[in-house]
């Protein structure tokens, strides 16, 4: 269940994100193909690496600390649930803005400092989702650690 949360609030960053650098870029087209991506894509990939990376490692390796848990969730979080979706959204927004002519096009080989220059005030409110998804990557991890600690307990007691 936590897994599912976890990827929906990476999936909700994503909305965000598509809906900041959609305003930014003025972009009026492909609505529903880089909402549907940037709800999908961080999803899922929120929910596999924190198996891997997480629920996996504490289930076949004995030695993973309270804080190394809590420290890999959150990095997922961080990672997963603000960093790729705003990285996403950024490049199907500006590759939308570039083909419907929607800001004016930079020189040559200055096309990334110019975006990130029309976007700098905006993309400040993705702040509120990354100081969400690290505290809530932190809980997460100490309650999938305390759920490993405990099936462990039953299992070496019934031994």
């Amino acid at each position: 269940m936590g897994m599912v949360l976890f990827g929906t609030t990476a999936g909700s960053s994503g909305i965000l994100a598509n809906f900041i650098f959609r305003h930014c870029f003025k972009v009026k087209h492909g609505a529903l193909k880089t909402y549907a991506s940037l709800i999908t894509l961080p999803f899922l990939s929120t929910i596999v690496a924190y198996k891997l990376f997480v629920t996996d490692a504490l289930f076949y390796s004995d030695n993973i600390s309270k804080e190394n848990c809590a420290f890999r969730s959150s990095l997922i979080a961080i990672v997963c649930g603000v960093l790729y979706p705003s990285g996403l959204a950024f490049s199907k927004n500006g590759r939308l803005a570039v083909k419907y002519h929607t800001v004016p096009l930079p020189q040559k080989g200055r096309v990334l400092l110019h975006w990130m220059l029309l976007c700098q005030t905006d993309i400040k409110a993705m702040v509120i989702p990354l100081v969400f998804h690290t505290t809530f990557g932190v809980m997460n991890g100490l309650r999938d650690h305390a759920e490993f600690e405990k099936s462990l307990k039953k299992t070496v007691n019934k031994d």
